[in-house]
């Protein structure tokens, strides 16, 4: 539990300091940019901190000043804050709603656009997300989405959410499936504890959704290239 200890310590300490100043100066000057640039440092050093190393592959397949869609399997709470800081620019990100209400954390990721999502909630709940998303897109920032919903519970590939795919056919932006691994086996799912090792990330070549006709064709595009980058024991099982 030290190497978790380590990381809420940085978080609390070094983002505690960062939201009190930074979420007024945002709201003072109209934007979260200057408050996004000092966070991600922070993550990455929480990151760090914890005895975690990431290794990002695959940079050169994200498309310089286009807005686009991150995809990614989803198998640990660490994946959130080794993933976030390793896409460039500013990025969007698709969370549980009951995040929002966390005191100045809740308040910094509204400024960023953080779009909030109700588990099983009703279709104009859904839709009310999607368009938000499309919205921040068109503002030029990036949108992660873990595809599969929540965490896997055995770290191999899950079924996929159909909402991501509708997002990506409306907006018609880049599709970038990542695969992410190791943090299967530092904070297992039902655990707070953190063991330190070595995170993952690889971004594949992007998908253009316009070269397939449905969103169930561009969602086993998308999950078939995640499945393929994944380590055997990561891949999904295979129908019997």
């Amino acid at each position: 539990m030290f190497a978790t200890f380590k990381m809420v310590f940085v978080y609390l300490t070094l983002g505690g300091l960062a939201g009190l100043f930074g979420v007024p100066y945002s709201f003072v000057a109209g934007n979260v940019r200057l408050l996004y640039r000092v966070v991600m440092p922070i993550i990455r050093a929480g990151v760090r901190a914890a005895g975690i190393r990431v290794e990002v592959t695959g940079l050169e397949n994200v498309p310089a000043g286009v807005s686009c869609i991150f995809l990614s399997n989803h198998v640990s709470n660490l994946d959130p804050p080794v993933l976030l800081p390793a896409i460039p620019g500013q990025t969007s990100v698709l969370l549980k709603k009951e995040l929002m209400r966390i005191p100045i954390l809740g308040t910094a990721m509204r400024l960023g656009k953080f779009i909030p999502v109700e588990r099983g909630s009703q279709r104009e709940a859904a839709k009310a997300s999607v368009a938000a998303a499309a919205e921040a897109l068109k503002s030029g920032l990036h949108i992660l989405i873990f595809a599969e919903g929540t965490r896997s519970r055995d770290g191999r590939l899950a079924a996929f959410k159909r909402g991501p795919f509708y997002l990506a056919k409306e907006t018609g932006a880049p599709v970038i499936p990542v695969a992410i691994s190791g943090t299967q086996t530092m904070m297992r799912k039902g655990s707070a504890a953190i063991a330190p090792g070595v995170a993952r990330i690889q971004m594949l070549p992007p998908i253009d959704p316009a070269a397939y006709e449905t969103r169930e064709e561009l969602m086993a595009a998308v999950r078939a290239a995640i499945a393929d980058a994944l380590p055997e024991e990561m891949k999904p099982q295979a129908a019997t």
